[in-house]
């Protein structure tokens, strides 16, 4: 597995982390994701916000747009922008597939195409993944037969490997 390298590591203003706190709250509800110091640094694709040495969301560019990485998703397991997938799915979304519409047996009916959203497994609602919405959540279970979610990251990639020390 490759590791994922990390430029500019630098310290982040405490307003700007507080407006991209606030915009993972209003798109996951995710209440004061930030507790300390936050540091942003540069992942190639996308830029990585770390809090005491473990990475806990990234930023997607063009447009910006920030999404919790799977170990913050562990720990807060966020009410909104969701997809729960049956366990049939599970082995391929922990090897990185993308989500096919067939496998999810709910999601958040508020998503729409391009949101930024989490895959949950049906019986526990472990966090699996992070992706972008392909089609509408209210469309979504047992949808029509492709992807639904495209996936960005999931648990055992580079991403949820990062440990900086803290």
């Amino acid at each position: 597995m490759a590791d994922l390298r990390l430029r500019h590591r630098a310290r982040m203003r405490e307003k700007d982390a507080k407006k991209l706190s606030d915009d993972l709250e209003k798109a996951f509800g995710i209440p004061q994701p930030f507790p300390d110091t936050v540091e942003r640094a540069d992942a190639g694709d996308f830029d990585v916000l770390i809090v005491n040495g473990r990475a806990i969301a990234f930023i997607r560019r063009d447009p910006e747009r920030i999404a919790p990485t799977c170990r913050l998703l562990l720990q807060k397991r966020p009410p909104k922008a969701y997809i729960t997938v049956d366990m049939g799915a599970i082995k391929f979304v922990n090897n990185g597939a993308d989500v096919m519409a067939p496998g999810i047996v709910e999601a958040d009916p508020l998503i729409q195409p391009g949101d930024l959203v989490w895959v949950r497994d049906e019986r526990n609602k472990v966090p699996l993944a992070v992706g972008e919405a392909l089609i509408p959540g209210a469309q979504m279970p047992r949808g029509p037969k492709g992807k639904a979610v495209k996936s960005l990251h999931h648990v055992g990639d580079p991403l949820w490997e990062l440990d900086l020390g803290g």
